[in-house]
């Protein structure tokens, strides 16, 4: 939601509480909830002028030459209680570290814990046992995303063949073997003959 500013409003960036739940953050696209701390950052569009609103942390995550900006410019009223520079330049740092672990499907581990079930039967996948990370076709209104799903080996070719799913059964071998570098050698082979003859 783009809030109209003020005439005395017009500083490029602004941190405040929300002052309702009616905003929404550009950056992970969830409500602002109310009393929420928020960065705004002023746009000058053919509709007008206005700010753009993101949560603080979302922000310091995705956009930190803002926020940087902000603190700069001390761009919040007086006796606003916000989080030092140097707490929201770690939830950056962690961000990147968290992106750069961050692996794609398809890709085999095992499963840390039995909580986890597959989204192609179901069924709880056994701790300790393999479980292979496809990509499946998620909607959020008018886009479209691709999100990680835990399928056992047995379940691959199905889910493979599924409308929905966003792997390529053309190339999986390999593909998997890329994905997979946190696995020995042995424990990937192990997984694509759990996986067994997709050509079937």
């Amino acid at each position: 939601m783009v809030d109209e500013p003020s005439e005395e409003e017009q500083a490029p960036h602004k941190i405040e509480k929300a002052r309702s739940s009616r905003s929404k953050c550009r950056t992970c696209r969830r409500k602002i909830d109310k009393d929420t701390l928020r960065l705004g950052i002023l746009l000058e569009g053919p509709y007008g002028t206005g700010y753009l609103w993101h949560h603080l942390k979302c922000a310091a995550k995705r956009r930190p030459e803002d926020v940087e900006e902000a603190y700069g410019a001390k761009a919040w009223e007086d006796g606003l209680e916000l989080p030092s520079l140097d707490e929201l330049r770690k939830l950056k740092e962690k961000a990147e570290e968290a992106k750069a672990k961050r692996k794609d499907p398809p890709y085999a581990e095992k499963a840390p814990t039995g909580r986890s079930k597959c989204k192609h039967c179901g069924e709880a996948i056994a701790q300790g046992s393999f479980r292979i990370v496809l990509a499946r076709e998620v909607s959020f209104g008018n886009q479209v995303r691709a999100t990680p799903i835990n399928v056992h080996p047995g379940c691959v070719g199905a889910e493979l063949r599924a409308e929905d799913c966003m792997t390529e059964l053309e190339g999986f071998e390999a593909a998997l073997r890329g994905g997979s570098k946190d696995l020995a050698e042995e424990d990937v082979a192990g997984a694509l003959e759990a996986i067994g003859n997709l050509d079937d």
